[in-house]
C-alpha cells in the first residue's frame, strides 16, 4: 500500500514538472514565436479588412433607407438593370485587357534591362520604376491634360501628321482606350521589377545547354525562360488583375464613368450609386459582386500554381 502511495506521488510531481517544461518547448518553439511576431499585422488586417468586408455584406442585405433587412433583394434588383451588366462587362474587358499588355510590356522591357550591363542597370530600373512611384491620382491628372479636348499635347503632335483632333475622353471607344492606357502605363514597371528578379534566378546553365542543342533567342524564352518563371507570371498576374478589378482614381479622374456611363468600372459605379445616389446598400452590393469573379480567377490561377509545384 505504502508502495502504491509513493508510486502516486512521483507520477504527480512528474506530472507538475513536465508541465513548465511543456510550456517552455511551445515558447521555444520557431512557429511560436512567428505567430506572436506576425501577431500585430494580424490583428491589423482583421481590423482593417475583415471588419470592413463583414460589414459591406451587412449593409448589403439593407433597403435603402438602412432599417431593413431585404435579404438578396438588392442583387435582385442590380441583376434586373442593364447598366450593371454593363458594367460587369467593362470591368473584365478593363481588367483583362489591361493585365494582358501590362505582363507583356514588363516582360518585354524585363528582358531588355536584364540584358544591360549590371553597372547601367541601377539607372534604367530607377527610371522605368518612376510611373508606378508616383501616385495614381497625381500622374493621372498629368495625362487628363494630356487628353484635354481643347489642349491636348497628343492632339497636338498628331496634328502635324494631318491627323485628328480626337476626343479622347468624350468618344466611348477612345475613352476606354485612354483609361485602359493609363492604367498600363501605371502597372507595367510593377510587372517589370517581378520579372526581372525572375530572370536573376535563370540559371545561366540552361540557356548554355539550350544553346549548345541549336536553340535560338525564341525557342530559349519559349522552352527556358517562359516555363521557370511560369508560377512568378501567374502570381503577379494575379494580384494584378485584383487591384485591377477594384481600380478608381483613374477612371474616377479620366472621365468620372462617362460618356454615358461607358468607362464605368465596378469600383466607379459603387461611388456613384452608393455615395453619389445615397444609396449605401445598393453601392456596396456592387462593389461586393467583384468578389466571385476574382474568386473564379484566384481558384484557377493558384490551382495551376499548385499543381505545377507537386509536379515539380
Amino acid at each position: 500500500m505504502a508502495d502504491v502511495v509513493v508510486e502516486q506521488g512521483q507520477a504527480v510531481r512528474a506530472a507538475r514538472a513536465r508541465k513548465p517544461a511543456s510550456l517552455r518547448n511551445v515558447l521555444g518553439r520557431k512557429s511560436t514565436v512567428a505567430f506572436f511576431l506576425t501577431l500585430p499585422l494580424i490583428l491589423l488586417i482583421a481590423l482593417l479588412v475583415l471588419y470592413p468586408a463583414v460589414y459591406s455584406v451587412h449593409l448589403a442585405t439593407l433597403n435603402k433607407s438602412m432599417q431593413k433587412f431585404v435579404g438578396f433583394g438588392n442583387f435582385l434588383f442590380l441583376f434586373k438593370r442593364d447598366t450593371f451588366w454593363m458594367v460587369v462587362k467593362q470591368s473584365c474587358i478593363f481588367a483583362v485587357t489591361a493585365v494582358f499588355f501590362k505582363a507583356l510590356i514588363g516582360f518585354i522591357v524585363a528582358h531588355f534591362v536584364h540584358n544591360i550591363p549590371a553597372k547601367g542597370q541601377r539607372k534604367w530600373r530607377g527610371m522605368l520604376l518612376v510611373p508606378w512611384v508616383i501616385p495614381p491620382a497625381m500622374s493621372t491628372l498629368a495625362w487628363l491634360w494630356l487628353f484635354d479636348p481643347s489642349y491636348s499635347a497628343f492632339n497636338y503632335t498628331l496634328s502635324f501628321f494631318g491627323i485628328g483632333p480626337i476626343n479622347w475622353l468624350g468618344d466611348n471607344v477612345w475613352a476606354r482606350f485612354s483609361v485602359i492606357l493609363v492604367n498600363i502605363w501605371y502597372g507595367a514597371p510593377f510587372f517589370m521589377i517581378m520579372y526581372l528578379a525572375a530572370l536573376k534566378s535563370v540559371p545561366d546553365q540552361l540557356y548554355e545547354a539550350a544553346a549548345i542543342d541549336g536553340a535560338n533567342w525564341w525557342q530559349k524564352i519559349w522552352y527556358v525562360t517562359l516555363p521557370m518563371m511560369r508560377n512568378i507570371i501567374a502570381i503577379t498576374a494575379l494580384f494584378s488583375l485584383i487591384v485591377t478589378f477594384a481600380n478608381f482614381d483613374i477612371v474616377r479622374i479620366l472621365t468620372s464613368g462617362g460618356p454615358l456611363d461607358q468607362t464605368h468600372i465596378f469600383a466607379t459605379w459603387a461611388f456613384k450609386v452608393g455615395i453619389e445616389g445615397s444609396d449605401i446598400p445598393l453601392g456596396a452590393s456592387v462593389s461586393l459582386f467583384m468578389v466571385p469573379i476574382l474568386a473564379v480567377a484566384a481558384i484557377f490561377i493558384l490551382r495551376d500554381v499548385s499543381k505545377r509545384g507537386n509536379e515539380a
